[in-house]
């Protein structure tokens, strides 16, 4: 088959609403995630210095704040942010819900 479908609401989310991609789409080297993100939700801070794995957040819906670096960057409904690996993140959701589309490659 050339190509692989997959309805992110059939696919059992892990914590709070996020939705793990990557395996279902049988993705070699890209991650593609779902984030239904309640409101005042926050993520984990982290980074992907060990993976090398840069990221892209795209706010599909509602706004939030990503503090990068200890920098915090205002999303509203549209804004993509690209991530390099090695930088910390972490997701800050607004007063109401949001959803994010969260892509994440490896520069290898």
């Amino acid at each position: 088959m050339s190509y692989t479908k997959v309805d992110y609401e059939d696919v059992e989310p892990v914590g709070d609403g996020l939705h793990f991609l990557r395996d279902q789409l049988d993705c070699e080297n890209v991650g593609v995630s779902v984030l239904e993100a309640d409101p005042g939700w926050t993520g984990m801070e982290h980074d992907h210095a060990e993976d090398g794995q840069e990221e892209v957040y795209v706010l599909v819906d509602g706004a939030a704040t990503v503090t990068v670096e200890g920098e915090d960057v205002e999303l509203s409904t549209g804004d993509a942010l690209r991530i390099p690996a090695d930088a910390t993140r972490q997701i800050h959701n607004g007063d109401a819900e949001s959803t994010f589309v969260l892509v994440g490659a490896s520069g290898e």
